[in-house]
């Protein structure tokens, strides 16, 4: 195991930052894993990490020990790509042993080796295989089993199952996450699904544009944003966001009107600046329900744009006067397209964020 430290870390290619003034700390032991749209450098942190990316400015310590221009073979890392990278023409006992022969170990240290890692992903009757007799999944192990063979302080996962199908890409989760429990060495993982990243994660780093915008478990992320890109990004369906102005701030209260075009809420909010006049509600669909009548206090009229029936529950995406969309979750009601309802929104479940983007807290 090992504690990794990413301190003031930037990287560009030409005029284009990637990575801008990143600072990180990664426990011994920590399953982390990094998220974020495509473009938003969490793959690239992961290369630098590694060694196959040079470090422009700031520094990457593990165990206290600067690694910036340490050869990546020597680092203690090991990385797990999107593409198994297997050697056809050897069998999955041959591929996940290539490190050690290359590196002249003895006969019997790699079949032990080999034997203990293909023990833990169950590949033991898989090992005179050769890659195309085998499935996505195995195949994917063979590259983790190759992994596993170093023992490295570090692994490092780069959006490893991206070539799966939905039913693989789940069952591989729950045989990372019993990896881990098993290893118990510091991992890192990168990926674009936030739902993969939710399953896995015992920290969640969320990247955008090159900065870390938030880290920490991954309940704390989707409960208590810290802007309204995590909130945005974490949670599916997304989190609604409609655009309101503050009319009144008293005793401890705000009251916001035109919400989602015409609706008027009363909101218990401590220590609100009332100088700021524009504010956006933020408020995931499960605090979202169909109203039984109109005009009551916390609804708003809305049309419905189309309904996902999902089976254990219903999502009616709706668009608001001000044409803002607001999903609604309900296990029971049914509509069409076009047809109107009314949303009520629980009070409870209303966050706030200033024009920028930035959350703005109730000081309870």
């Amino acid at each position: 195991m090992a504690q990794l430290e990413i301190v003031d870390v930037s990287k560009s290619y030409g005029t284009v930052e990637v990575l801008k003034n990143v600072n990180l700390s990664i426990s011994s032991g920590e399953f982390v894993v990094f998220v974020g749209p495509s473009g938003c450098g969490k793959s690239t942190l992961l290369r630098m990490i590694s060694g196959l990316e040079e470090i422009a400015d700031g520094e990457i310590r593990l165990d206290g020990k600067v690694v910036n221009r340490v050869d990546p073979a020597r680092r203690g890392v090991a990385m797990v790509f999107q593409s198994y990278a297997l050697y056809p023409h050897m069998t999955a006992f041959q591929n996940m042993a290539f490190s050690l022969s290359m590196a002249r170990e003895p006969k019997a240290l790699i079949k032990e080796k080999v034997g203990r890692a293909a023990e833990i992903l169950r590949l033991e009757k898989l090992l005179e295989r050769r890659p195309g007799e085998l499935s996505g999944g195995q195949k994917q192990r063979v590259a983790i089993g190759r992994a596993i063979v170093r023992e490295p302080k570090v692994f490092l996962f780069d959006e490893p199952l991206s070539n799966l199908d939905t039913e693989l890409r789940v069952q591989m989760r729950a045989e990372l996450i019993q990896l881990h429990d098993k290893l118990g060495t510091t991992m890192i993982y990168v990926t674009h699904d936030q739902v993969e990243a939710m399953t896995l994660a015992d920290k969640m780093v969320v990247m955008n544009g090159g900065i870390i915008q938030q880290c920490g478990s991954p309940l704390d992320l989707y409960d208590d944003p810290d802007n309204k890109f995590v909130a945005g990004f974490i949670g599916s369906p997304k989190m609604n966001f409609l655009r309101a102005t503050v009319e009144a701030v008293h005793g401890g209260r705000i009251t916001v009107a035109d919400v989602g075009g015409g609706g008027r809420f009363d909101l218990p909010f401590a220590g609100f600046n009332a100088s700021v006049r524009e504010v956006e509600l933020g408020i995931r669909p499960d605090y979202v329900e169909i109203a039984s009548e109109v005009g009551r206090p916390g609804t708003l009229e809305t049309k419905v744009a189309f309904v996902e029936e999902l089976g254990d529950v219903t999502y009616i995406h709706t668009d608001t006067a001000s044409g803002e969309r607001l999903v609604i979750r309900s296990n029971k009601a049914r509509y069409r397209g076009g047809a109107q309802c009314v949303a009520s929104l629980d009070p409870a479940g209303i966050l706030l964020f200033d024009r920028s983007g930035a959350r703005i807290r109730s000081t309870h």
